[in-house]
């Protein structure tokens, strides 16, 4: 089964919208959580003069975390309406909204100025969007000059994954279309940033992982209080994570970060 690449993001946008996810991925919905969140928006070396883009924001904590952090504003872009509505109404509970604000948009086509903000956010998204060289390239094309992108993202090499983890339902779950963490560097380089720093974070993405599973394994218990419909949800789950946790061992799989500045 193959869907078209406005398909696929419009999947990931839903399924990363509802409640179930925040549920199963915690707050953060990425590998790291709040550390590695603060470690990003520290590399960034923004304050209050700037303007920062978190790219694919989702509920929109990394962009108030961002915010409280560094006193900056932050824009949030997500595809999903849903995630936007959620994201202004979180950012208002917080008291940030006059300087956290979300809206929709595609990573692929920012709805932003040339050079527009001193600062751009992106974790755990590279891997779900289709078309990769135009989200780097839109990344880069929205940062002043001197400015950073912090990026951090599943790794992995494609040849080496089992076919259970080259499926839609693993696209959606961050692992089929991840790229070497040399690959996204080079990304990178192509749209003309200069990367600075390169990290890998495997055990993150083992933690994450490890509090997937529990948490499938506790909705497994629960099975007769979930609807039908979902029963074959919590079996499929648990047997992609046992299929990333055997691919992050063979070393197939893994999470990195990256900061790049542009010259």
């Amino acid at each position: 089964m193959t869907l078209a690449p406005e398909e696929l993001k419009a999947c990931c946008a839903a399924v990363y919208a509802k409640p179930a996810a925040r549920w199963l991925l915690g707050e953060s919905f990425h590998p790291g959580g709040a550390e590695l969140t603060y470690r990003l928006v520290d590399a960034l070396e923004v304050g209050p003069a700037h303007l920062v883009v978190d790219v694919a924001s989702g509920p929109g904590t990394s962009a108030i975390r961002c915010a409280r952090q560094t006193g900056c504003e932050v824009i949030g872009i997500d595809l999903s309406s849903e995630s936007v509505a959620a994201a202004n109404a979180g950012a208002t509970e917080a008291g940030l909204a006059g300087r956290v604000r979300f809206v929709v948009g595609d990573a692929e086509a920012l709805p932003l100025e040339d050079a527009s903000v001193g600062g751009v956010l992106c974790e755990c998204s590279l891997c779900v969007f289709p078309d990769k060289a135009a989200a780097v390239a839109e990344l880069a094309r929205v940062l002043r000059p001197g400015a950073r992108l912090a990026l951090s993202d599943v790794t992995a090499e494609p040849a080496r994954l089992p076919s259970e983890l080259r499926s839609i339902s693993a696209w959606v779950a961050c692992v089929a279309d991840a790229r070497p963490l040399e690959e996204i560097g080079a990304l990178l380089a192509s749209a003309g940033l200069r990367v600075e720093i390169e990290e890998r974070h495997d055990a993150a993405l083992v933690e994450l992982l490890d509090r997937v599973e529990a948490r499938l394994r506790a909705g497994r218990l629960l099975r007769s209080a979930l609807p039908e419909e979902l029963h074959g949800a919590v079996d499929r789950g648990l047997e992609l994570v046992a299929a990333a946790r055997a691919a992050v061992a063979d070393g197939a799989l893994g999470y990195g970060a990256l900061v790049a500045r542009k010259p």
